[in-house]
């Protein structure tokens, strides 16, 4: 593929939501959906789910979101998972897939979860080389989603934020800015989620997941990136911080992953990242 040049974003706009299996009649009865995500690993691209291709009937864009590729991770790339991501975006006439600045396992293997990458100079190459790698397979571009954790390595070399940067010009990919995760790195790190946003390479955004969290249960004082809470106050400042910073408003999408609430708390979360972001709220 042609690696886009800067500011070349694909063409998602409005306000989003992460299809999910137990949120499937909420997500098909939401009017103004103007575009969703579906993990990669969680459908088959010859028969995707029957949500997701009525989604697509609606001209809704569906973004594959995928959590297993192990981008930063030393091994090399499973070819498989490589072409299951691609034959996703081929599938649902995708205009952009997304995956993570993480690592997943090495030596073979896997842990299970997203790990984050020391940010090193090392590190980076073999970050840029795997994405170089990833995009050679697509016909559209790669977003790449910086994740929460709970901790740096203490070899460190660059702060996240211009890691990130590098990475995006070596490699032409774009940005897929997480407010909840900026939030909780930030607030566990103690430090001012706000400032954290201001040398982002925030020109590179493609689109913007929010989602909800809560104060760790056995850790007070941690913050723990949930995806199964309540979107919390300051996220939604971090969102608006975000949009006076970028000067217009982002495709943004609400992911949740569990503890699903009723479809009117649903919405109504979605009104609100709606208005805060400057969206327009579709009538219900």
């Amino acid at each position: 593929m042609t690696v886009p040049s800067a500011g070349a974003v694909p063409e998602l706009a409005g306000v989003g939501v992460g299809w999910r299996p137990e949120i499937s009649g909420w997500v098909a009865d939401r009017p103004g959906l103007r575009f969703g995500e579906v993990i990669a690993e969680s459908i088959a691209p010859a028969v995707p789910p029957r949500g997701v291709v009525e989604l697509r009937e609606r001209g809704v864009e569906v973004v594959p979101h995928g959590i297993r590729l192990s981008l930063g991770g030393t091994d090399p790339l499973d070819p498989g998972k490589v072409t299951h991501l691609a034959a996703c975006a081929a599938a649902l006439g995708s205009p952009v897939v997304s995956e993570h600045v993480a690592f997943c396992g090495a030596g073979g293997l896997t842990a299970g979860h997203l790990l984050p990458l020391p940010r090193t100079r090392a590190a980076l190459d073999v970050l840029a080389a795997n994405v170089r790698r990833l995009q050679a397979e697509l016909d559209v571009p790669v977003a790449l989603e910086p994740i929460a954790s709970f901790l740096d390595w203490p070899e460190d070399e660059f702060t996240e934020a211009d890691f990130l940067t590098e990475l995006l010009e070596r490699t032409g990919a774009l940005l897929l800015l997480d407010v909840a995760n900026v939030y909780a790195n930030a607030v566990n790190r103690g430090r001012d989620p706000r400032t954290a946003l201001d040398r982002m390479p925030l020109s590179r955004i493609a689109y913007v997941h929010i989602a909800g969290g809560a104060e760790h249960p056995d850790d007070p004082g941690i913050y723990h990136d949930t995806h199964a809470d309540p979107v919390p106050e300051p996220v939604f400042a971090l969102l608006g911080e975000l949009v006076d910073r970028i000067g217009g408003a982002p495709p943004v999408m609400l992911e949740r992953d569990g503890r699903y609430p009723p479809a009117e708390v649903l919405s109504a979360e979605l009104d609100r990242i709606a208005e805060t972001a400057g969206l327009a709220t579709p009538a219900r």
